[in-house]
């Protein structure tokens, strides 16, 4: 069996020991195609593999179609919408993500965001602090229940809105549970998002939403830019000079909203959520011992198709 990791951007050497230590262990041969700059390198090199296991990397119906051997795909991550679920089944590939490995370093981003936009982004006036503000999280999640973890500590009161959630799992973690996406972001000073992009998620945050937030309200996304109303954004932070949008993925319109809006809105370099080396590590091992409890026993306990 053929082990294939595509990472255009590579995991860390320690979490390639890693992958590669439980592949050798399992009988299996690893193949590495990192930092690849052209599509064609990817689809030669997945015509004969088993197994693929990928970061960011687009895995589409071209990729399917030349991977003649291809049972199973791990996104090494929460987030799967790199991947064309629809095509995958078609194809009869199985298709994983790596749940919670990732999810304390989004959540710590969440603050080190929340802390910058209250501080006024650093500009040195005046701003304000996290203890006893409302923090609402929108979806509780593995991430979600992270950030709920840190919040604590900060002396927040927590809510959360999630409807695949049962109110206990939050109750049990000393949150609230709001059961209107209205009431979510009208009732918290900090809206922290975590859902993931589906066809009923995508463009769901709007100019209604965004605007409900009480006086100074921030929002703070590190889970996808699809799921913003970008023109609603840009047309809620003219309406509402107190609002501020703080993001570790840029939206289409990032200049425009810059320009307009400096001082109120801020966005990573790139998406850095996961950008850690703990979170690196463990999403890589993580896949590569799904890849090997699956080609070896057919345990497919975090498939997404």
């Amino acid at each position: 069996m053929k082990v294939l990791v595509a990472t255009e951007k590579p995991f860390a050497k320690v979490a390639v020991d890693g992958i590669r230590k439980v592949v050798d262990q399992a009988g299996y041969e690893l193949e590495l195609l990192e930092k690849y700059t052209d599509r064609s390198q990817l689809l030669d090199a997945v015509a004969d593999v088993d197994a693929l296991i990928v970061r960011s990397d687009i895995v589409d119906e071209d990729v399917l179609s030349a991977a003649h051997k291809l049972k199973i795909v791990v996104r090494a991550g929460a987030g799967y919408d790199n991947i064309d679920l629809k095509a995958a089944t078609a194809h009869g590939v199985v298709v994983e993500n790596t749940p919670g490995q990732n999810s304390n370093a989004v959540a710590e981003l969440v603050f080190g965001l929340a802390v910058m936009a209250v501080r006024n982004m650093y500009n040195g006036t005046s701003g304000t602090e996290l203890k006893d503000k409302k923090l609402g999280i929108h979806a509780f999640g593995q991430v979600g229940r992270n950030v709920a973890r840190i919040a604590k500590g900060f002396g927040m009161t927590v809510n959360a809105l999630d409807p695949y959630c049962p109110d206990e799992v939050m109750t049990q973690a000393g949150v609230g549970s709001v059961h209107d996406v209205k009431d979510l972001y009208a009732g918290n000073d900090i809206v922290s998002l975590h859902i993931p992009a589906t066809p009923e998620t995508k463009g769901s945050v709007n100019y209604e939403l965004i605007t409900s937030l009480p006086k100074n309200g921030v929002l703070i996304n590190t889970a996808r830019k699809e799921v913003i109303d970008e023109a609603g954004l840009a047309r809620a932070l003219e309406d509402r000079p107190d609002i501020k949008y703080v993001a570790d993925i840029k939206p289409d319109n990032a200049s425009e909203l810059t320009e307009k809006f400096a001082g109120r809105v801020f966005f990573t370099p790139k998406k850095m959520g996961a950008q850690t080396a703990e979170a690196n590590i463990n999403a890589g091992i993580a896949a590569a011992n799904q890849v090997v409890a699956f080609l070896r026993d057919g345990v497919d306990r975090f498939r997404v198709n």
